[in-house]
C-alpha cells in the first residue's frame, strides 16, 4: 500500500463533482429518443430524476439506477462505501428498496496494487450488506482512472413511486443530510482536513438514505430527490422544473457540515460548483450582495448527499420529527414550493 499512489492523485476529480456539466448534459439529452411509448414504463427519461420504474402486471414496479465515480478519498475502503452508500440512494430516492446490486469497475491496471483494488470492493459489499442487498456480480475494465459504483435494482408499490417532478404549492422542503461535502473533497485533495472532519466526511457521505422508503409509505409526501453532483440549487432547479413551480430556498435555514462555511470562506471550492452556477445561476434569484463563499455552497457537488423531500406544509413537522429520529439529526426544513415560473428565489 505505501508504493500505491494516492487514489485522488490518478482522478482528474471525484465523488460526484465529476459529473458532466450539467447545461452540456441537458443538450445532449434533448434529442434523444423518449421511452414514453412503453406504457409500463412509469418514469423514463421524460424528467431528471433519480432512477428508472417499470411496473410488472401485479403492480410491483422495478425501480434500475446506475452511479459511479472517480476517487474523492484515498483510504480505499471508505472509496467503496461511499461509492455503493450514493449508488444506493437513487433507490431510496424513488420511495423503493434495493433488492441486489452489480458492481462497475475500471481500475489503471499497473498503477494500483491488486490488494489496493480489493479494498476498494470490500468496501462497497461492505456497505451493501449494510443495506441487506448483495453484490450479485459486475464488470470491470482497463481505464486510465480509477472509477467505481454500483448499478442497483430494487422494488416497491406503484403507490410508493415518488418521482421529483410531483411537488405541490405549498409543500415543504426537508433536507435530511448537511451541504459541504464537495469544499470538504476540495480541502481532502490538498491535504488540508484535519482527521475530525474527515470523520465528518465519512459519516454523511456513507450514511444510507434508507428513510425514503419509510417516506415513500406517507401520502403527505408528493416528491423525494437526492442531492448529489449539481448542489441543492442545481438539484432543487429540476424539483421546480418538474412541478412546474417556483421552489423558495431559505439559505439560512440550510444545514451545512460544520467546517464547510470555513472552508468556502478559505476558497476550497471545486471545480464543479463554478460549473453548476454557470449553468443555472441565470434561473436562480439571489438575495443582494450575497457573499460567494455562501452562493458557492449553494452549488457545491454533494457526493452520497441527503434527500430532498417535498411534503404537504402541515404535516411537515412531524415528517421533520420521523425523519430526525430515523437517524438524520441535521435534517431540517429548507425552503417551500410556491406558484410561479420554474426557477429558485434564495431567501435569507
Amino acid at each position: 500500500m505505501s508504493d500505491s499512489p494516492r487514489l485522488t492523485s490518478l482522478a482528474h476529480g471525484g465523488g460526484c463533482g465529476c459529473k458532466l456539466d450539467p447545461e452540456i448534459l441537458r443538450k445532449l439529452l434533448a434529442d434523444q429518443p423518449a421511452a414514453g411509448r412503453f406504457e409500463r414504463l412509469l418514469v423514463g427519461n421524460e424528467t431528471a430524476d433519480d432512477a428508472a420504474v417499470w411496473e410488472q402486471e401485479d403492480g410491483t414496479c422495478i425501480i434500475a439506477t446506475t452511479d459511479f465515480f472517480t476517487p474523492m478519498v484515498d483510504d480505499p475502503e471508505d472509496f467503496g462505501r461511499i461509492a455503493a452508500t450514493n449508488a444506493i440512494s437513487d433507490v431510496y430516492a424513488m420511495g423503493g428498496r434495493p433488492i441486489f446490486a452489480l458492481a462497475i469497475l475500471g481500475m489503471p491496471v499497473g498503477k494500483i496494487a491488486p490488494e489496493v483494488v480489493a479494498r476498494i470492493l470490500r468496501g462497497g459489499a461492505e456497505k451493501c450488506g449494510e443495506a441487506g442487498i448483495p453484490v450479485a456480480g459486475g464488470h470491470s475494465i482497463d481505464t486510465p482512472e480509477p472509477i467505481y459504483g454500483l448499478a442497483v435494482i430494487g422494488t416497491c408499490r406503484r403507490e410508493a413511486v415518488r418521482r421529483n417532478a410531483d411537488a405541490v404549492a405549498g409543500d415543504a422542503l426537508i433536507l435530511t443530510k448537511p451541504v459541504g461535502v464537495g469544499v470538504y473533497s476540495a480541502a481532502i485533495k490538498r491535504e488540508a482536513l484535519d482527521e475530525a472532519g474527515y470523520r465528518d466526511f465519512v459519516a454523511t457521505t456513507t450514511l444510507l438514505n434508507r428513510v425514503g422508503t419509510d417516506l415513500a409509505t406517507d401520502p403527505a409526501v408528493h416528491a423525494i430527490t437526492d442531492v448529489t453532483g449539481f448542489g441543492i440549487l442545481g438539484h432543487g432547479l429540476e424539483l421546480a422544473r418538474g412541478a412546474g413551480l417556483t421552489l423558495v430556498l431559505d439559505v439560512g435555514a440550510l444545514p451545512l457540515l460544520p467546517l464547510a462555511e470555513g472552508l468556502a470562506r478559505e476558497g476550497y471550492v471545486t471545480g464543479a460548483s463554478h460549473r453548476n452556477w454557470t449553468a443555472f445561476g441565470s434561473h436562480v434569484d439571489l438575495p443582494a450582495e450575497m457573499p460567494d463563499w455562501r452562493r458557492h455552497l449553494l452549488t457545491d457537488p454533494q457526493t452520497s448527499g441527503g434527500l430532498l423531500v417535498s411534503c404537504a406544509g402541515e404535516a411537515a413537522h412531524g415528517i421533520l420529527d420521523r425523519i430526525r429520529a430515523a437517524g438524520y439529526p441535521a435534517a431540517r426544513i429548507i425552503g417551500r414550493m410556491e406558484e410561479g415560473a420554474p426557477r429558485i428565489r434564495v431567501e435569507g
